[in-house]
């Protein structure tokens, strides 16, 4: 894939040095992805330079926000087909990784994934984020909880910060226009025990991108999150 020289210079810019093991674990990812994606429907994006940006690097800008070299756990919510989970453990290696997601078809192929890369330390769990949350070995665990889903960020604040120990951040990959969700999610972010730590905005070749960071403070309230399907239903 001549697209990975783009990948590694790109990378590059945030500090992040990808060599050749990383880079071929990154084009048998590709590999995986495509070929999977005609009977799964994993992703609407198969070009190689549009994987390559729009998943690959999208998925490591985190990078510009979060020192990662410091962050030892990670749990990333509505993973999908494992963005940005394993792209960033292909790039950290050193961090343990669990990717969670609602449908069982897909964790089979986060499974296959991890498996045919190699990688260590990392799990694929099948489930929803209001139930997985309350689980002891899940609940304030992590020192990062990443997340591209597509919801409203009061409702991802509501799915996302149990999962985040005190100290630790949530950080929600959004399109660059989420200053009228950032006001919304005011009052969930206070109500969980969290507090907004930074917004950033950037550019990502033509496409507008923010990071909203939210650190946890305080210990998150035992009735959060809800019942499964009342957080997107009535958002705090």
């Amino acid at each position: 894939m001549k697209e990975l020289e783009l990948l590694r210079e790109e990378a590059g810019k945030w500090n992040i040095e990808l060599g050749p093991h990383e880079l071929k674990r990154f084009e048998d990812y590709y590999n995986l992805l495509v070929s999977r994606n005609e009977k799964m429907n994993l992703t609407a994006i198969t070009d190689p330079k549009e994987v390559v940006v729009k998943h690959f690097l999208d998925s490591l800008s985190v990078a510009s926000v979060i020192d990662l070299k410091e962050v030892s756990s990670m749990i990333d919510v509505g993973t999908g087909a494992g963005f940005p989970g394993i792209p960033l453990k292909i790039a950290f290696p050193h961090i343990r990784v669990t990717l969670l997601d609602s449908l069982n078809k897909r964790v089979v192929f986060l499974n296959e994934v991890t498996g045919d890369l190699g990688l260590d330390d990392i799990e694929a769990v099948h489930g929803r984020a209001e139930t997985v949350s309350r689980e002891k070995s899940y609940r304030e665990s992590f020192d990062l909880c990443v997340s591209r889903a597509v919801a409203d960020l009061s409702v991802l604040t509501e799915l996302c910060t149990p999962f985040v120990k005190m100290g630790g951040r949530f950080v929600s990959y959004k399109s660059g226009s989420c200053d009228e969700e950032v006001e919304r999610a005011e009052n969930a972010i206070r109500v969980l025990g969290c507090s907004m730590e930074d917004v950033k905005k950037f550019m990502l070749f033509d496409s507008s991108r923010s990071f909203v960071v939210i650190r946890r403070d305080e210990t998150c309230p035992k009735r959060y999150p809800r019942r499964e399907g009342v957080p997107g239903k009535k958002p705090l």
